[in-house]
């Protein structure tokens, strides 16, 4: 089972043709465990649930994919609600997160995971908040000598307040990761004058084994030991882009697990063939999610 471990939160996005919102499920966590069972993976989730009526609907889009949830404990905090404005496809994020039901999550309230998880994904909004940030961190950590451990920076500048603490966290979890996932914008914000090859060399040289970075509609660029590899991406028109990347991440995992490749021994032997294989898994997965209005990732059918 691949266990995804950070935010749940409701997408407050405009509807067609209006000015009033729409709740729609989102979170990076939510949203890859949500798209990893749609494509048919063994997933779970874990972060606390608010018993209000938006964690009602968290919960039920995790349970209609399939999505494992025994290890969410709901709590009477409000949800997370992230009020999305799209300009040319993009969106802009203002949030309300206080005191909410994931951002008041501790180390102390970390579950003991079942030897059935093979991985665990963790990233996004969730490391920049406290004391969720250092939970999920402390889980990481926790967890690396166990199980694949996999880090989507995603980051979120607006929401960084203090940016040493926040380097600092992501320089741990990087040396903690087997995988590292970050977009072009990501990478921007580590070092905005650092080109993508020797930046991708220095975050290996800290201790992962892959290092994948999404460039949008430019493809995604794999490194790996002395080896890298560049693959475009599919054509097609673009709706917006919420939870693409989530989705990528999720293509990526499930393709990795239905080969049997989602072991660090596996990992460590990982060819060029196979991972161009999985990257253009995780690549269609996130198209078919660019094609179409919010965080809406594709069923295993539409795939084949």
């Amino acid at each position: 089972m691949i266990l995804c471990a950070g935010e749940a939160l409701i997408d407050m996005l405009p509807r067609p043709g209006t000015d009033c919102p729409a709740p729609h499920t989102g979170g990076a966590a939510h949203n890859t465990a949500v798209a990893l069972g749609r494509l048919g993976a063994r997933v779970g989730f874990f972060a606390p649930v608010s018993t209000d009526p938006y964690g009602v609907l968290l919960i039920d889009a995790l349970a209609e994919a399939g999505v494992d949830t025994t290890l969410c404990p709901r709590v009477d905090r409000p949800t997370t609600l992230a009020h999305v404005r799209l300009g040319n496809g993009d969106p802009e994020y203002a949030f309300e997160d206080e005191n909410s039901a994931g951002r008041m999550l501790t180390a102390a309230d970390l579950p003991d995971l079942p030897d059935a998880v093979e991985a665990v994904l963790c990233g996004g909004i969730s490391l920049a908040a406290e004391p969720c940030g250092s939970a999920f961190e402390a889980l990481f950590h926790r967890e690396k000598a166990a199980r694949v451990t996999m880090l989507d920076l995603n980051i979120r500048p607006d929401l960084i307040t203090d940016e040493a603490a926040y380097r600092a966290r992501l320089a741990r979890m990087i040396a903690a990761a087997d995988i590292v996932k970050l977009s072009d914008e990501d990478l921007q914000w580590l070092d905005d004058k650092a080109e993508a090859h020797p930046q991708a060399q220095r975050l290996l040289a800290q201790g992962p084994r892959l290092i994948l970075l999404t460039r949008g509609a430019a493809g995604v660029s794999a490194y790996w030991g002395a080896s890298e590899l560049h693959l475009p991406a599919p054509v097609v028109q673009v709706i917006d882009t919420v939870g693409a990347g989530d989705t990528f991440n999720a293509g990526l995992l499930a393709a990795l697990q239905a080969a049997g490749k989602l072991n660090r021994t596996a990992l460590a032997g990982l060819g060029a063939e196979t991972l161009e294989q999985v990257l253009t898994h995780a690549m269609r997965a996130a198209a078919v999610t660019v094609s179409r209005a919010g965080a809406n990732p594709p069923w295993a059918h539409e795939l084949t």
